[in-house]
């Protein structure tokens, strides 16, 4: 299968140039014409891929969602731990809150464009309808992100090709109508599969449309009486309908060497190419104690990675899993270091020894000291003001970067998979009172997630599901894929678990920070300013 690749600003284009992947070509003097002929049409719609790199596996995108919830807290590192923390600081300034707002209207507009010209490409009308809905699944995306980000938006749904000064905040109910009209649409025309992997494929919309209506129904005034419904058989059609399985064991799903596989619905495209991969997923710096100074025999290397050390997970996510019959503990963190700098071993200790470990419960002083290598435990992790030594998220690991200090990875970033699909089809029918389906599905994702022999164990029965459980579910099965705010926020629970397991952000939190700041320079350049386009309330 062909993998597609982004365009990388304006004015960079693809031709086909092997059979495998669509090689990029940088095109100069390009015009607005230019996307009137058949090679333009197609890169305008490879163009309204590209902003996704922006967000999917970068600082940014985890800042925003992982940030400020009950799993994660802040680290020792990075220039912004305010937005874990909820201070002041966390203002319509914010650079990355103003950067997902540019980029992704100028995604927006990119697919509008598509399909604004559409109707004068002379290409193959069957192919241009397939364009043409990936182009609507794309504006459904971006809109999606923006309005649980911000609220209510400009609703842009034509090519703008001048300076515009003009804009209003359209009501979240309108802004929610778009987006199920645009995944309606592509799925009606969108194939189950693509040549291109990465592309949008009609299962890709079902599961995102089946998360549209889950959370559309969590609002008020914006809620159809059968979204609920309507999404689970979304789900379970997705389920279902096409060849999806979910991998025989939950390490499984994270093997860089076999990332096409059979629980993919949809993912954001990297490449080992440098040319290509741009910034790259970076989520393999993020989630990393600091291995490599100040321990005997580690130093940073390529295999355990180059530590921000970003983001520590709060003792919520720590107990969150039963290790005893849960592989996901073991499966999602990184525990143990072993020795690699022959330089500074401990007395005793060979190159591949453990040289660290980062133990789950207390250890006795007499153990401790029966070892040659450090053991941080609980207490050690726990401690106050310790930001640097925690269990290390493995999901985003990357070992095949060339060097140690490169930055740019290149695992592709799973945004749809199939475990997800069976909580979104849980959450929706525990929402419509049909419990033991609900239990069905969140039992096949635990009896996946099982350590062998232990699959019955996993299971749970109607009398414990609650959304506090299907909260934990998604917590212990999703941990840090950038879902997390979004989550807690659908729920009307982030305040609450913020003020409860995120020790960092409890004081500062309020109602109100349940949607980010409009950004400062786009009330500046509407016409009219704040009267015309006004900011959220408490920023």
């Amino acid at each position: 299968m062909k993998k597609l690749l982004f365009l990388i600003g304006s004015l960079a284009f693809f031709s086909q140039a092997c059979k495998d992947v669509l090689d990029e070509q940088v095109v100069s003097n390009v015009t607005p014409d230019y996307y009137l002929t058949t090679a333009g049409f197609e890169d305008a719609v490879k163009a309204s891929y590209e902003p996704l790199r922006t967000w999917y596996g970068t600082q940014r995108g985890f800042t925003l969602t992982v940030f400020g919830t009950d799993t994660y807290t802040k680290g020792a590192d990075g220039d912004y731990k305010y937005v874990n923390d909820y201070t002041p600081n966390l203002n319509s300034q914010v650079d990355y809150i103003r950067d997902l707002w540019n980029d992704f209207y100028r995604a927006i507009n990119t697919t509008n464009t598509v399909i604004d010209r559409a109707p004068n490409i002379q290409i193959d009308e069957t192919l241009k309808a397939v364009r043409v809905a990936e182009a609507r699944f794309l504006r459904a995306h971006y809109y999606f992100v923006l309005v649980q980000t911000y609220g209510p938006l400009h609703l842009a749904l034509k090519e703008n090709t001048q300076v515009q000064t003009t804009a209003s905040r359209s009501p979240v109910k309108d802004v929610y109508d778009v987006i199920v009209s645009d995944l309606e649409s592509a799925i009606a025309v969108l194939p189950a599969k693509q040549n291109d992997y990465g592309r949008a494929t009609k299962p890709a919309a079902e599961h995102l449309l089946a998360k549209v209506l889950l959370t559309r129904a969590s609002i008020p005034d914006a809620a159809k009486p059968d979204d609920n419904q309507r999404a689970a058989e979304l789900a379970k059609g997705v389920i279902s309908n096409y060849d999806f399985a979910l991998l025989p064991t939950f390490t499984a799903v994270f093997d860089q060497g076999n990332q096409q596989h059979s629980e993919v619905i949809w993912a954001v495209q990297y490449t080992q190419d440098l040319i290509t991969n741009g910034t790259g997923n970076s989520g393999h710096l993020y989630f990393l104690m600091e291995y490599d100074a100040g321990h005997k025999g580690t130093q940073r290397d390529i295999a355990n990675g180059r530590p921000f050390k970003r983001f520590k997970p709060t003792l919520y996510t720590l107990d969150l899993f039963d290790r005893t019959k849960d592989s996901r503990y073991n499966g999602s963190f990184k525990q143990v270091f072993y020795a690699n700098n022959p330089a500074t071993l401990a007395p005793g200790m060979k190159l591949g020894d453990t040289a660290i470990w980062v133990a789950p419960t207390d250890i006795s002083p007499e153990f401790k000291a029966s070892k040659n290598y450090e053991i941080i435990d609980r207490t050690a992790v726990l401690a106050p003001g310790n930001y640097r030594y925690f269990p290390s998220l493995s999901k985003f690991l990357d070992p095949l970067r060339p060097s140690v200090q490169h930055e740019p990875g290149s695992r592709d970033f799973m945004v749809a998979r199939l475990a997800e699909t069976y909580l979104i089809a849980a959450e929706a029918l525990y929402k419509i009172g049909n419990i033991d389906e609900a239990v069905q599905h969140i039992n096949a994702v635990r009896r996946r997630a099982a350590i062998p022999g232990k699959e019955l164990e996993m299971e749970i029965t109607a009398d414990q599901l609650n959304m506090d459980f299907i909260l934990d579910e998604r917590a212990r099965e999703l941990l840090g894929e950038m879902d997390r705010w979004f989550d807690l926020v659908r729920t009307g629970t982030l305040v609450d678990r913020v003020k409860k397991y995120n020790p960092d952000g409890a004081p500062n939190i309020q109602p109100f920070h349940v949607l980010r700041p409009i950004p400062n320079d786009q009330i500046d350049r509407t016409e009219g300013g704040a009267a015309s386009f006004p900011q959220n309330p408490g920023y």
